[in-house]
């Protein structure tokens, strides 16, 4: 027997996630968490109480062998990402690295004991290919930027620590591709045609991705078609 984890299951990816693996019924049980639920449910990325108490409770059950972190800010109702250095925020900076990097970080410190210590396990964090440093030849979004490229040192670095527990355990970052959520709905008029992607769409790609995973593609950043996403 075994169990699921999704985080941020209220966004548009994390539901979708929830669901497609609700549908293929592969694992006993599928554990969805977010801010905005209630009870068991909730689990702040900015609270690590939270992702204790929600980690306890995936416990009582079946182990975890598909952890994934889906969630991310790039905007919210007062701010968008920086065009400019001019624009940069001391405040918005943080909470960019609080939940882009630390929230998942914490995360995968509460969570990682509870899978498997012998059997194929994965945990997977959305990244994004903006954080790539190598890839970045239009600057700006500087928080976004910066906080994805620390998500992607840490899923490297966990992935390290992990394979020492499990040799079979895989922990990646993910890239959905542009997919029509809140997240990205400001700036879908740049997106060419056909590489805005629905919620359900994404979540398939992304779980396709993740069946082909190997183990000695632990600690690596993986795009949406399956391709290696430069650091």
């Amino acid at each position: 027997m075994s169990s699921a984890v999704i985080i941020g299951a209220s966004g548009g990816i994390g539901a979708a996630l929830a669901g497609a693996l609700a549908e293929e019924g592969t694992f006993d049980t599928v554990h969805a968490f977010a801010r905005s639920f209630e009870g068991t449910r909730h689990l702040d990325l900015e609270d690590e109480a939270s992702i204790a108490a929600a980690a306890a409770s995936v416990a009582k059950g079946p182990p975890p062998t598909l952890i994934l972190v889906a969630t991310g800010l790039l905007h919210d109702r007062a701010r968008g990402p920086e065009k400019a250095i001019g624009e940069l925020d001391p405040t918005w900076l943080a909470r960019n690295f609080a939940i882009n990097a630390i929230g998942p970080a914490i995360v995968a410190k509460h969570f990682l004991p509870l899978m498997p210590r012998d059997t194929r396990g994965v945990f997977g964090a959305l990244s994004a290919r903006v954080g790539s440093i190598t890839d970045n030849r239009l600057g700006g979004w500087y928080g976004y930027r910066a906080s994805k490229a620390a998500l992607n040192m840490l899923v490297r670095t966990i992935a390290i620590e992990e394979k020492r527990r499990n040799p079979r355990s895989i922990v990646v970052a993910l890239h959905p591709g542009t997919v029509d959520t809140a997240l990205s709905k400001p700036f879908q008029g740049n997106v060419a045609a056909g590489h805005l992607f629905d919620a359900d769409r994404a979540a398939v790609q992304l779980l396709d991705v993740i069946d082909g995973l190997k183990v000695p593609d632990s600690g690596k950043h993986f795009a949406w078609d399956g391709a290696e996403v430069a650091p």
